[in-house]
């Protein structure tokens, strides 16, 4: 859960004026360049996830397994937000399940990381993230850490977890900002 409570939205259609700042295009595929899976394989798990552009989106995809005490698949890269970011905007479509959208500081393994649940519309949709809607953990543990500063945040990432197993696909089109 959030700290608010909620899953993030669907962006309305209105545009109240505020600048758009484009982080992530993946209709240029070096936009890709150093996102990677990050399976439960690390735990002794069984899942596996693959990242891939194609047709102008990011598409992570796999399955995931709760065998030898797996049950979760992600993928991560880099990310560098200008000053002042106050929302992410991020167009998605996928296959109805719930996923969670990571931020962290450093693009490793180490520390906490902030997570941001959604569910995967099946057509194109902009959905918005603001840092009250992240909550902090490490290893699957609920950390109280204050929302996180976006323009601080250095990797990007989403996760399906939740003992959801079985065969999984999201794309991910475009990441921007809201300043």
């Amino acid at each position: 859960m959030t700290r608010t409570g909620h899953a993030a939205a669907p962006c309305g259609p209105a545009d109240d004026g505020s600048p758009r700042t484009v982080v992530l295009d993946f209709a240029e595929p070096a936009a890709a360049t150093g996102f990677r899976s990050i399976d439960d394989v690390v735990m002794g798990g069984v899942s596996a996830s693959r990242v891939a552009v194609r047709e102008g989106a990011l598409h992570f995809e796999g399955t995931v397994s709760l065998a030898q005490g797996g049950g979760f698949a992600s993928m991560r890269g880099p990310l560098a937000l200008p000053a002042g970011a106050r929302a992410l905007l991020i167009d998605v479509r996928g296959d109805g399940r719930r996923y969670r959208l990571t931020l962290k500081l450093t693009d490793d393994n180490a520390g906490p990381q902030h997570q941001a649940p959604f569910e995967a519309p099946a057509q194109w949709t902009t959905l918005c993230f603001a840092p009250d809607d992240f909550q902090a953990s490490f290893r699957g543990r609920a950390l109280e850490l204050p929302p996180p500063r976006l323009d601080a945040q250095r990797a990007i990432g989403m996760l399906i977890a939740d003992r959801q197993a079985g065969p999984f696909h999201l794309e991910i089109r475009r990441v921007r900002v809201l300043r």
